[in-house]
This record gives C-alpha cells, structure tokens and sequence, in this order.
C-alpha cells in the first residue's frame, strides 16, 4: 500500500519506521497528508496547514512568539486547541482498535512481558504505542463489553483496572473496587 503522495525513498523510509521520530525528516505540511488515513478531508488538513503556516509567520525558531495583543495570541491557542481537539476524535477508531488489541493479546499475566500489570500497561500499551494522555483517556472509555467473549472478562476486567488505577482521574478510580487512591502513583 502506497503512501500518500510521498516518493519512493521517502515512503520506503517511512513504511519500515520503528519509531515516530522517523516522520521528523517529513516537512510539516506534508506530514499532514498522513490525517487522511484517520478519516479528515482536504478542508480540514488545509486548516491544520494553515496553522502550521500561521505559526512560521509568527514564532521565531529563538522561542520568540510575535502576537500583537494577548487578545490575538488567546485567540490562537484557542484555535490549535480546538484543531488538536478535532484530529483526536478522528483518531478515536484507531486508538480503539489499539487498545482492543492490547487487551486481546495481553490478557493473560502468565504471558506477559512484565509481571506486574501496571508495567505492562506503561511499557507495552502506552510507550510501545506513543499514546498521548489524550489516547489513554480514550481506552479509559473503552466499552470492555465489546469484546464480548473473545477473552476471559476477569482477566480484561484486572488489566483495564490496572489502567484505570495509573492513569484514570480519582472520579474514575473511585469507581473501581479495591483500588486505594492514596496507594496509586501517577506515571
């Protein structure tokens, strides 16, 4: 399968990438095409490109950020945050699939990497994947019904658990059994 509109060398590159650090070589603006493989159309990419040039325009490489009133730069932020927003909910499927994955092939604690869940969770799930706190709010949510019977629910149910107790918020860790909030430390 072809990359979107990438050459030969560079698409070769960047298909054996073991590490997003990869698509650093990628200039920005085309980098961008990749949002297509989450579902976004040419308007919304040309809007994030957009921000790409905005920012060029008005940030100097010395951390020097040239607004004209603090209305304008409010503005700004507002507008990227709402952009990143945006491009997380059309990568919610993909972070899905990724963490139904996770939970279909890590089910198990005898076949585990790490002996202790909260280990596997950081190392295999969310390092192995370079997922965002962003990304581990979505497989928060994940409806764990979903999987239906494809694997042991008790196993599932102690893995998600271990999640929710590293990285869910104290509402949600209140919510699941057995979990003390003054034992769980935040990674």
């Amino acid at each position: 399968m072809g990359l979107i509109g990438f050459g030969k060398d560079i698409e070769k590159s960047l298909l054996e990438a073991t590490s997003p650090f990869v698509f650093s070589t990628v200039n920005e603006r085309s980098i961008l095409r990749f949002l297509k493989r989450i579902a976004c159309d040419n308007g919304e990419i040309g809007t994030y490109a957009k921000l790409v040039d905005d920012r060029n325009e008005s940030a100097h490489p010395n951390g020097n950020i040239f607004y004209s009133t603090q209305a304008a730069l409010d503005a700004k932020i507002s507008e990227i945050l709402r952009v990143v927003d945006e491009i997380q909910t059309h990568s919610r499927p993909v972070i899905e699939h990724c963490y139904r994955e996770f939970l279909l092939h890590n089910h198990d604690p005898e076949e585990h990497e790490y002996p202790e869940a909260a280990d596997q969770i950081r190392e295999v799930l969310i390092h192995g994947h370079y997922l965002s706190q962003k990304d581990v709010e979505i497989c928060l949510g994940f409806d764990l019904a979903s999987l239906g019977d494809a694997v042991p629910t008790q196993q599932v149910r102690d893995l998600h658990d271990a999640l929710m107790a590293g990285y869910g918020t104290d509402d949600e860790r209140r919510a699941v059994p057995g979990i003390a909030l003054d034992s769980v430390m935040r990674r």
